[in-house]
């Protein structure tokens, strides 16, 4: 009989965010978010088994541009390394596969390191992103990112799953509005689409007693991950009900998102109408507090998004401003791809138990 899986925790997480652009290169991005994570669990790079990251070709305008990121991780003697052409989140989704099924390359004793990066602000976005499209279907109809996030907006108000002033309120909560004078299809309007940003994040991940004493070591509570799962729907907008969410629904069930109390969300949200969708999907009653840290609307630095939710998260479970929270990310058109983390807290690394 095989031994169970073991359980995972964020033990530690950095971003470094320019909603304006950098002009630091993304390996320098990359190299302090890695060194913050190592120095906040007080680890040596030598004790990760396994690092992934995330990350777009599309945006540096060149292919394998993730190689030149591994020369912040100081990947001699050689490392353990993947990669994923996806938002980090599912990087993160592959480190916590290998960690639980124990084959963390490199003797690293449960540890693992998730991160990602993009600049985003190097080109426009919304075409960038129309390069991921069908090239079959969806690309010869001239179509952007934002046009098909507007065609959701509208199949979500003409749905009465929420009115324009709803959608302008959550624009308004969520931060500054857009700049760049572009002006966005209707019914989405200046303000109502994610701030494009250069940045990186970083997850350090660890199994049981590796998590249990970098959290004493921290003085915080480990963060523990009870449910992680992905789920896509077709690729094709016309093929699916945009008024509602499914393969986020289908994602936050097998994660378990309704055996308990949701405290917090951090929700990859990129349009207001995105999160009236995923509040539905996942099932987030008004106890609930959404993107408390501001969310994707502020600050959208693409291919860490996603992993800054579980990051976000993890780090008010951490501090004790929640018990229970739940992340999570995005990747495709009309937010075809959906990744659910559940996230709990470990008990107090001193006391033994609950704080």
């Amino acid at each position: 009989m095989s031994a169970p899986a073991p359980d995972v925790a964020v033990v530690a997480y950095a971003r470094d965010v320019h909603p304006g652009g950098t002009g630091a290169p993304e390996p320098a991005l990359v190299h302090r978010v890695v060194t913050a994570v190592l120095e906040q669990a007080g680890t040596d790079r030598s004790e990760v088994g396994f690092t992934v990251s995330g990350s777009l070709d599309y945006l540096a305008g060149a292919p394998f541009s993730f190689v030149g990121a591994l020369d912040a991780l100081g990947a001699w003697p050689p490392i353990s390394e993947s990669h994923v052409e996806m938002d980090a989140a599912w990087a993160l989704y592959e480190a916590w596969l290998r960690l639980r099924h124990g084959d963390d390359d490199g003797g690293g004793g449960g540890i693992a390191l998730a991160y990602g990066f993009g600049k985003a602000t190097q080109g426009s976005l919304p075409d960038i992103l129309a390069r991921t499209l069908d090239p079959y279907y969806l690309a010869p109809l001239g179509l952007d990112a934002e046009d098909l996030a507007a065609l959701q907006a509208r199949a979500v108000i003409d749905a009465g799953r929420a009115g324009e002033a709803e959608l302008a309120r959550i624009a308004e909560r969520a931060g500054p509005p857009e700049t760049g004078g572009r002006v966005p299809p209707l019914p989405l309007r200046p303000g109502h689409t994610a701030l494009p940003a250069d940045g990186a994040a970083a997850v350090l991940l660890a199994t049981g007693p590796a998590a249990t004493r970098i959290a004493r070591a921290r003085g915080v509570r480990p963060v523990w991950i009870r449910g992680l799962e992905h789920r896509i729907d077709v690729h094709s907008p016309a093929a699916r009900d945009l008024s509602r969410c499914a393969s986020a629904e289908q994602a936050a069930a097998a994660a378990g998102v309704d055996e308990g109390p949701v405290h917090v969300a951090e929700l990859h949200a990129r349009h207001p109408h995105e999160e009236v969708l995923l509040r539905a999907a996942l099932g987030l009653g008004e106890g609930t507090g959404v993107n408390p840290s501001g969310g994707p609307m502020a600050a959208d630095p693409v291919m860490a998004t996603g992993l800054i939710r579980i990051g976000e998260a993890a780090r008010r479970v951490a501090a004790g401003g929640a018990d229970r929270a739940v992340a999570h990310a995005a990747q495709g058109p009309c937010l075809q791809h959906n990744l659910v983390a559940v996230l709990e807290a470990g008990p107090d690394p001193e006391e033994g138990g609950p704080r």
